[in-house]
Formats: C-alpha cells, sequence, structure tokens
C-alpha cells in the first residue's frame, strides 16, 4: 500500500528572500531600516530634499531673510558716514551776476577721509553681519554666503544713497548765496571711490570665512574595527 501524497506548501517568497519589502511598499523601490521593527523607511531623492540637511528650498528662503535683513543695515552705515565723515568747506564769491563756488582749502584731504570713512565703517560692518549670520546657522551653505554677499552690496547702496540725502544739499550755489559771499560752508557727502561699495561684502566673506573654518561644526570620524586599514581615496 501506497502513503497518500501530501501536496506541497505554498511558496512563500518572504521565507526565502529577508530582504523582501514589507506588504504596501512600492514595488522595485529601494528601501532602508530605520531602526524600529516593521517599518520601513524611503528616503526623499533629489537635490530639493537631503536627508542631511533642511533642504534646498529651506536654505533658499534663509538666503532670502538674510539679504534683506543685511541690506537693511545699511541704515546704520549710512547714518554713521553722514554723523562721523570729514566735512570739505566750500566757500561762494562773485565775478559780476555769476557765483563762483571753490574749495576753501585747495589742499585738504577731508575728500578723501569721507570715502576712508565709508570703507572703514563699511568693514565693521561686514563683520559684525558675519559674526550674526554665523550665529543664526552655524552649518552656513553656499545659498547663505550668497545672500550675506548680495545684503552687503544693497547695504552699501542703501547707505550710500541715505548719506547723501542726510549730508548738505547738492545745490551749491544756492547754498552760497544763503549764506552770503566769502562765507564758508559745507561741501555735499560724495563718495568718489565707488570701490569702497565692495568693502562690506568683502569684509562680511571673510570674517563669516574664517568664523566657519574657526569654530564651525566638523563631520563624525569614522573609526575602523582593529586590523582594518582606511582604503586610499
Amino acid at each position: 500500500m501506497s502513503a497518500p501524497l501530501t501536496p506541497p506548501p505554498p511558496h512563500d517568497p518572504s521565507a526565502r528572500d529577508p530582504w523582501q519589502p514589507p506588504s504596501g511598499a512600492p514595488a522595485g523601490g529601494a528601501h532602508r531600516y530605520d531602526g524600529k521593527p516593521g517599518r520601513a523607511a524611503y528616503p526623499r531623492h533629489g537635490w530639493w530634499h537631503d536627508e542631511d540637511g533642511p533642504g534646498m528650498a529651506k536654505e533658499i528662503r534663509e538666503a532670502a531673510v538674510v539679504a534683506v535683513a543685511v541690506a537693511l543695515g545699511g541704515v546704520l552705515l549710512g547714518v554713521l558716514w553722514w554723523w562721523l565723515a570729514p566735512r570739505v568747506p566750500l566757500v561762494g564769491e562773485t565775478s559780476g551776476d555769476v557765483w563762483v563756488v571753490y574749495p576753501r582749502d585747495s589742499e585738504g584731504e577731508q575728500s578723501i577721509g569721507v570715502d576712508g570713512t565709508f570703507t572703514l565703517v563699511a568693514l565693521g560692518c561686514g563683520a559684525l553681519s558675519a559674526l550674526a549670520v554665523f550665529l543664526f546657522r552655524r552649518r552656513g551653505g553656499v545659498p547663505l554666503v550668497a545672500g550675506l554677499a548680495v545684503g552687503g552690496l544693497l547695504g552699501s547702496l542703501l547707505a550710500w544713497r541715505l548719506g547723501v540725502w542726510l549730508g548738505p544739499s547738492q545745490d551749491l550755489i544756492a547754498q552760497a548765496k544763503s549764506v552770503g559771499k566769502g562765507v564758508t560752508f559745507d561741501a555735499p557727502l560724495k563718495l568718489n571711490a565707488k570701490g569702497a561699495l565692495l568693502a562690506w561684502t568683502f569684509s562680511a566673506l571673510v570674517f563669516h570665512l574664517g568664523l566657519t573654518a574657526l569654530f564651525g561644526p566638523r563631520d563624525p570620524e569614522e573609526w575602523l574595527p582593529p586590523g582594518e586599514q582606511q582604503p586610499p581615496r
């Protein structure tokens, strides 16, 4: 007498493949274990979402906020430039019915001092803005640095126009007529060295680079088991 035939058990792929994706996972999609039993985590792919950082979208928003905040700091630079810059003395004379305005001290260095004051104050503002941005986000990033650079340039432009507006009138003939013939009056603020507009951006980038190099976060070092050597790069 022969034994009855026993039907073979149904094919269970999960018993043979320990890496079989759980039920409900997209077919063919790569997955990784996130440390919780019974759950698989699926990373977001693409440059717009980064697992190791806040994501490019958030970085761009932060860079825009930094650019606007740093640019508004140009109000402080403009006020300090108007307050600290030396005054250039002018005097008005008449030749018939024609008014002529000329510097009272032709060999004076007040004009150079005006440009120098703007440059020095801009360098200080660049250092302060770099420190504030570094404390705001120590991790840094290309968008954040770009926002800092753009904000410094916009702040310098705002400070330049604000200082000119706060200073004496641009109408020299009207000023000479108002004070009288031979009376000294102050010349309007004028930035002759337009390269000073880049001082804020230059200072901010250099200081931010130094702070990041000295106090920025470091990547964790990888320790190999004893007896293994690190592969050559």
